[in-house]
């Protein structure tokens, strides 16, 4: 039994003018629709308009007043004293955080899963709890003998604290997935561990450091109850721009407040930007490497 095929049923449908007419694309399902209206509506009430509120609430004075609150000695002051501290934390954490996630991949020692377990504990800590912990540790009376209350160092401290897991949890996942052959094909055409951990591994894991960096920094310059204690809100010395925002708050300075923020909000916004933007470059130069 033989089958005829129909020529004209396979034959594509033509235009009015000869061409072969346009695929017609399926309509997008109801229901992918509605998950993303859901999606969006949620992301507008949780962080589009809270944002959009406190962007009004600054400007509410004009561009004088915002001006006048975002360039005061006081705001200047914290505004160092905040970017300071925490690009040094982030840099001080994308070398041990990398160091910890490295250890935590490719060594096995005991109770593993115990320190793993305690990287995520920044995250379930309220923070003011740490900055209790390192005040009993470190402030008067300290049990090791360093006191660091009221110090740029108990800052610093208490951040690193807050934002160590951003960068492991970054990197650990990228880690799991690099291909061994590639260090094992390194290994033997002579290259050493630091050249392969330079040239193979670094490059693999930029994308996902540069990520980790970027939010272990976005939480630095917003970290509010981690330094309450430790710190001392020290105007020039200890006080972040979390703690002038509070001040300005407890003025009734809400314009004054609202503008600190706005500077907050786009620093990190910005930050998170670039970081972004040269690690999606450092990732498609890796994708093209192999």
């Amino acid at each position: 039994m033989t089958i005829q095929s129909n020529p004209e049923a396979s034959r594509p449908e033509l235009a009015p003018g000869g061409q072969p007419a346009p695929r017609r694309l399926s309509p997008r399902p109801s229901g992918a629709t509605l998950q993303v209206g859901v999606a969006v509506l949620w992301l507008s009430l949780i962080v589009l308009l809270p944002l959009a509120a406190i962007v009004v609430t600054s400007a509410e004075g004009g561009w004088s007043a915002f001006w006048s609150a975002v360039s005061s000695p006081s705001a200047l002051a914290s505004f160092r004293v905040t970017l300071t501290i925490s690009i040094g934390v982030t840099l001080l954490n994308v070398v041990f955080g990398l160091l910890i996630a490295f250890v935590l991949v490719r060594d096995d020692f005991p109770f593993k899963r115990v320190v793993d377990a305690i990287i995520d504990l920044p995250f379930a800590l309220p923070t003011i709890v740490a900055s209790l912990v390192l005040l009993s540790l470190y402030g008067p009376g300290s049990p090791v003998g360093i006191h660091i209350q009221h110090t740029s160092w108990g800052v610093a401290l208490a951040l690193a604290f807050v934002t160590l897991p951003f960068v492991v949890r970054a990197v650990q996942p990228v880690l799991l997935e690099l291909d061994h052959e590639v260090e094992e094909a390194a290994a033997s055409l002579g290259a050493n561990n630091l050249t392969i951990f330079v040239r193979v591994i670094l490059p693999a894991l930029a994308p996902a450091l540069l990520s980790g960096a970027g939010l272990a920094f976005s939480r630095a310059i917003g970290e509010f109850g981690s330094i309450v204690l430790i710190g001392g809100a020290i105007p020039g010395e200890t006080e972040v721009s979390s703690q002038w925002i509070r001040t300005l708050i407890e003025n009734d300075d809400r314009v004054g407040a609202a503008a600190i923020s706005i500077v907050l909000l786009l620093i990190s916004f910005v930050v998170l930007f670039i970081l972004r933007y040269f690690g999606a470059r450092a990732a498609k130069r890796e994708e093209s490497a192999r």
